[in-house]
C-alpha cells in the first residue's frame, strides 16, 4: 500500500510539473549591444525558424524593436533554437554568432547579440 501511494505522489508531482510548463509561454528575451557593451535603443529585432529564412530575410516569426535599453521580448513562441537578425542604422549582428541555443520551455529565455 505504502508504494502505491509513493508512486501516486510520484506521478502527480511530475504531472503537475508537465502541466505548469504547458502552462507558461517560451519567452525568448534579446538584448543588442554595440561593440562598447552600450545598450541598442531603436534597433529592430527578427527571429527565424530555419538558416534559409533568416537569410533571405524572409519569413520571421516575429519582429519587434528595442526599448531603452536595448531589449525585446518574443512571448508564447516554440521552444526552440533561433536565428537573430538585429540591425540598427548600417549596423547589424551578421558577425555576432546568430542562432540561439535551444529555448526551454515556459521559460523566460535571455540572449544577448552584438552590432557593429
Amino acid at each position: 500500500m505504502r508504494i502505491i501511494a509513493l508512486l501516486a505522489v510520484i506521478l502527480l508531482g511530475t504531472a503537475s510539473n508537465t502541466a505548469e510548463a504547458q502552462l507558461l509561454p517560451t519567452k525568448l528575451r534579446i538584448t543588442v549591444i554595440d561593440g562598447l557593451g552600450n545598450y541598442v535603443e531603436g534597433a529592430t529585432v527578427s527571429i527565424y525558424e530555419s538558416e534559409k529564412d533568416y537569410l533571405a530575410s524572409e519569413n520571421a516569426v516575429a519582429t519587434m524593436k528595442t526599448d531603452k535599453k536595448g531589449r525585446v521580448t518574443f512571448k508564447e513562441i516554440k521552444p526552440m533554437a533561433y536565428f537573430v537578425e538585429a540591425k540598427f542604422e548600417d549596423k547589424n549582428n551578421n558577425a555576432a554568432g546568430v542562432k540561439t541555443g535551444e529555448l526551454e520551455e515556459g521559460k523566460l529565455n535571455k540572449v544577448n547579440t552584438v552590432i557593429d
